[in-house]
């Protein structure tokens, strides 16, 4: 498993969408929905959306189905893909099971021994390394890249996450070995108790909203007397106090949830049942609520306690909530570091597995690359053979220099810049080198550059520039249109084409083929279920060969497709 492993713009993130390989249902509407959705919020690259079928349960998978039907597919197409070396998270959209149920893997004398023998989607993918061995993600301490805490009970210190470093006991990084994990999230969950697709969408979008925007707002941390709160209030001064020193607002709130609150940046809870419209308060774009109890990701209608979809209807970025009974288990729930973590600039999925010593149960939800109180470094990039800036719409010929620039507005400083052409790394470099690419290896036509520049900083904070460009070596062109631009879902779209000298063309949309031709013009006719609701970008590539010099790419088309 390890080996496996029409405008120029401006797009924040922590971690970035280069680095979140998103995996869809494609028997599922919803699960194409949402991440339809995902994908015009965060500008994931084609590349990165691996169409998965999964016609089994919702709700729940035993481990070797999950291995072979599952993770196992998922890493072998980030390798398939020459993904391995920048993909950090996977993200699943909706339609997959939330649990994963383990007894039968178990040796006879522990299977005995362990009463809930089930553990999370988001948290088996995390630990994947564990898997390979005995039932190691059992283990209290199964996640080394879990911040180690200082005497005052507040995290030492918060780092940015890559999946090819290494994590010591302690929680250093290491030069070799230590532990490898893969972070991980669902996007929603859409069946039972969960989220329409609609408030997952809306979720989505107002997360990817809020990077950056440092919120003024207020951190609620409520102690009400019972033991779900008990279990991680010790520490709630010394959270306020450190959260202080970062300028942010926290409160510890006795109750169960803040009342009339109009400004809840984050919030850290613990009862079985709540009701959020009845508290009056607002929660703020990119917010991490929380709540400590036994079912909280447990989305069956019979299911006694409120699960953890509506702060999500409500409006948070993300939230978690345990599968099975966990107990009162500290170190299997966030710890309130999750809000220092956050507020340092981590983004969601980063504050949330450096929170948690012991992920296995614990199911993530939300938009992992939320990154509100982030210091996002702004990214231009002009032609190294001159000062001409980089800009949509640019013919691009032979190989071509690439420098980029970045500033911070805490004037802080770039470690490094990485180039991605069509959402593949392809070079890298240091403050005042180049980025270099030969474009008479790839394809004639559009490609899409995105240059991003990673902060020196503990945190790694990336900013980026997304530049659409032709390449023009080959003299191939293809034209496509789409028509009509907005179609209902039980509509159809015709997809037209104009090529010359080409053996075919494929047209994909959000990871998967929707048709080909044999020839370089025609049309095909595209059942818009296919492309499932929401704003989908269409894409054509011709080839006259085997190689991508002989290929050329269309102009991308974006429509929209509504209920």
């Amino acid at each position: 498993m390890l080996g496996m492993l029409s405008l120029a713009r401006a797009v924040w993130a922590g971690g970035g969408p280069e680095n979140v390989f998103l995996v869809v249902n494609p028997t599922s509407n919803d699960s194409i929905a949402v991440a339809n959705a995902y994908v015009a919020a965060r500008g994931i690259p084609p590349i990165n959306v691996f169409m998965l079928p999964w016609a089994g349960s919702k709700e729940a998978v035993p481990l070797d189905r999950f291995r072979e039907e599952i993770l196992g597919p998922v890493l072998k197409g980030i390798a398939s893909r020459r993904l391995a070396v920048q993909i950090d998270c996977i993200a699943y959209s909706a339609d997959f099971p939330w649990r994963v149920d383990y007894r039968d893997s178990l040796p006879p004398e522990v299977a005995k021994l362990d009463t809930f023998p089930s553990a999370s989607l988001t948290g088996m993918t995390m630990l994947f390394q564990s898997l390979d061995g005995g039932p190691n993600w059992l283990e209290p301490q199964s996640n080394d890249y879990y911040r180690p805490l200082g005497s005052d009970g507040v995290p030492v210190e918060t780092v940015g996450f890559r999946s090819w470093y290494g994590w010591g006991p302690d929680g250093r990084l290491l030069e070799a070995g230590g532990g490898r994990y893969l972070l991980a999230v669902m996007l929603g969950v859409t069946t039972g108790r969960g989220n329409t697709v609609h408030e997952v969408a809306a979720s989505l979008k107002r997360a990817a909203s809020a990077d950056g925007s440092k919120p003024a707002g207020t951190i609620y941390l409520m102690t009400n007397g019972d033991f779900r709160t008990l279990t991680r209030s010790g520490v709630f001064p010394a959270t306020v106090k450190a959260l202080a020193t970062l300028g942010v607002k926290a409160e510890i709130v006795s109750g169960v949830l803040p009342q009339g609150k109009k400004d809840v940046a984050g919030l850290m809870t613990g009862t079985p049942t709540f009701e959020w419209p009845a508290s009056g308060s607002t929660i703020l774009p990119g917010a991490i609520c929380e709540n400590l109890t036994s079912f909280g990701a447990i989305f069956t209608p019979s299911s006694s306690q409120t699960p953890l979809s509506h702060f999500i209807r409500a409006g948070a970025a993300g939230s978690s909530g345990t599968v099975v009974e966990p107990y009162s288990i500290q170190a299997k729930f966030p710890h309130a570091g999750i809000h220092v973590h956050y507020c340092r600039g981590a983004n969601l999925v980063e504050a949330f597995y450096q929170s948690v010593n012991s992920p296995y149960q614990l199911l993530v939800v939300g938009d992992p690359l939320c990154q509100p109180w982030a210091t996002i470094p702004r990214v231009e990039a002009t032609l190294a053979d001159g000062d001409e800036l980089l800009t949509a719409g640019g013919v691009l010929s032979g190989t071509v220099a690439i420098a980029p620039r970045a500033s911070l507005p805490d004037g802080g400083e770039c470690d490094r810049f990485e180039l991605f052409v069509d959402g593949v790394r392809v070079d890298s470099c240091g403050p005042g080198g180049t980025l270099t690419i030969d474009t008479t290896t790839l394809a004639d036509g559009h490609h899409e550059l995105r240059v991003v520049a990673i902060a020196a900083s503990p945190v790694e904070t990336q900013g980026r520039v997304v530049i659409p460009v032709m390449f023009s070596n080959h003299g191939r062109t293809l034209v496509m249109s789409v028509t009509p631009r907005r179609v209902p879902v039980d509509g159809t779209v015709t997809v037209s084409l104009e090529g010359e000298k080409l053996e075919g063309v494929l047209v994909f949309a959000t990871g998967r083929m929707l048709g080909r031709l044999r020839a370089g013009t025609g049309s095909l006719d595209v059942p818009a279920a296919m492309l499932g609701r929401g704003s989908v970008t269409i894409h054509a590539t011709g080839r006259a060969g085997r190689t991508a010099r002989e290929s050329v790419n269309a102009l991308p088309v974006t429509v929209e497709v509504s209920e």
